[in-house]
């Protein structure tokens, strides 16, 4: 087998219902708003879990053992380039707004949502738009923070 470059194969969208997170049907993405286009490079800010590890050593032990513990995740966020004109992203996605972020990996970021394919749906709400400080020969950026309000499933096939 042989490694997969992620270059141009992330799709992400933001959809506002979805009935069943581990299987999303066509119909429920195609209803979202695709994301990856105007999101910078670095745009997918912490949507990715970490385990707590519980220590389990024993008394009588020589080496220090640990268990799996509760998964968490940071301050996840939603990073983008500003568009000029029409900015549906913008004013999309405003403080307290509930939805599901929608990734999937591993095919062409332009290939259509179709049954089978594996994502990640991430439910969660809006934060309050951050503008990202000004840097010389930089477009203008903000961020959105996600908050994730119940678990995610990661491992989801579309119906």
């Amino acid at each position: 087998m042989a490694d997969i470059i992620s270059d141009g194969k992330t799709r992400v969208a933001w959809v506002s219902a979805i009935a069943n997170i581990a299987a999303p049907t066509t119909a429920e993405l195609n209803a979202g708003i695709l994301l990856h286009g105007t999101m910078t490079d670095d745009g997918l800010v912490n949507f990715r879990p970490t385990t707590s590890s519980v220590p389990n050593r024993k008394l009588d032990s020589t080496f220090n053992t640990v268990d799996v513990g509760s998964v968490a995740v940071g301050d996840t966020a939603l990073r983008f380039y500003k568009q000029d004109g029409t900015d549906t992203i913008y004013d999309t996605l405003v403080y307290l707004l509930g939805g599901f972020v929608v990734i999937r990996r591993s095919l062409a970021a332009s290939t259509a949502w179709a049954s089978v394919q594996k994502l990640q749906v991430w439910p969660g709400r809006c934060g309050e738009l951050s503008w990202l400080d000004p840097e010389t020969d930089t477009e203008e950026r903000y961020e959105i923070p996600i908050k994730i309000t119940i678990q995610p499933n990661l491992r989801s096939v579309v119906a």
